[in-house]
């Protein structure tokens, strides 16, 4: 509030003035020039008062600045590199993915049935997914964007607890888990010269495990073309992946070994082929490596809980900064 001074001058008998014009005063009424006097000292009054009021209002606007520490600082530039690695990562895997549909004609009129069960829809959905799940995280981080860090937070929650479940029913429906993976794999023998995906797959597992068919080798009689009422050379017989030495003198594959192994009993086929299926081979290699699978799932997920827990403390640290502005 504006203060103004009430100026009040005290006549004394010895300040008291003579306004009377005479010979000794001069012409000009004194009683004016103490007006025009009191007038400059009451504008110099009001002017020292509002430039105390400028300056108080300037005072008033000044507010404490809050800066980030150098571990968030750090805690943000963690979580950028690390997303921005992935999203390049997650790209890669979608191109792939893309790539192989493109290049297999997989949205043909005559394909598009089939597309549901084609391997590189798998690698479509994980790349997108992960483009999508790191690119937010990656923007929000380095432009400081409290919403899509929200976005990147709820997602990963999303995926650990669905992560978690997945492990708890895994473990509590082995016998289901068993059946889907003997329908998948039935299925691939089945399509295994229509898809080059499906076959890679099929080969690089019978021949890394050394097993053949789901169960046994009996189970390439679903195969039209290794069926035995075929009429191709094939018929009866299984892939060279399925063969205990498919190399002749060790140099030259040989695709016909495994011509009529359907038809030889279990003795005389073992010397020639694998006997085991590779469901077995599957449970088998899971539990020589169960420790290295139980260390790896342990680190992915406690990845994924930092991660967590960084865009957590990022987005308090905006909150509160935005507070202080």
């Amino acid at each position: 509030m504006r203060r103004y001074w009430e100026v009040k001058r005290i006549a004394f008998p010895w300040l008291r003035r003579d306004d009377t014009q005479s010979e000794s005063t001069p012409l000009i009424p004194k009683a004016k020039a103490d007006a025009e006097e009191l007038d400059n000292i009451t504008s110099e009054l009001h002017q020292a008062n509002n430039e105390q009021d400028r300056s108080s209002s300037v005072f008033t606007r000044i507010k404490p600045h809050y800066g980030y520490s150098l571990v968030e600082y750090f805690l943000k530039y963690c979580l950028f590199v690390c997303n921005l690695l992935f999203t390049a990562l997650g790209l890669v895997v979608l191109g792939l993915g893309m790539w192989g549909l493109i290049t297999k004609e997989s949205f043909a009129q005559e394909k598009i049935g089939s597309i549901g069960t084609d391997p590189m829809l798998i690698l479509v959905s994980l790349g997108l997914v992960l483009t999508t799940l790191c690119l937010s995280g990656c923007v929000g981080a380095i432009r400081e964007n409290y919403c899509l860090l929200k976005l990147f937070s709820t997602m990963v929650l999303v995926l650990v607890t669905a992560q978690i479940l997945a492990a708890i029913l895994a473990y509590s429906l082995q016998d289901q888990v068993g059946n889907y993976l003997r329908s998948g794999m039935l299925a691939a023998m089945a399509r295994y010269q229509d898809d080059l995906d499906l076959r890679f797959i099929t080969d690089e597992i019978q021949s890394n495990l050394q097993c053949c068919g789901a169960d046994n080798y009996h189970d390439w009689e679903i195969n039209i073309y290794y069926n035995c009422s075929a009429p191709g050379v094939l018929a009866c017989g299984v892939p060279a992946t399925c063969c205990v030495d498919p190399l002749e003198n060790g140099t030259v594959w040989n695709s016909q070994c495994g011509v009529g192994a359907q038809q030889l009993d279990e003795f005389t086929a073992q010397s020639v082929i694998f006997l085991g299926g590779c469901l077995g081979g599957i449970s088998r290699w899971i539990e020589q490596h169960e420790g290295l699978i139980g260390t790896v799932s342990i680190v992915v997920m406690g990845v994924q809980i930092l991660t967590l827990f960084i865009s957590t403390r990022l987005m308090e640290s905006i909150r509160r900064h935005r507070g202080q502005i």
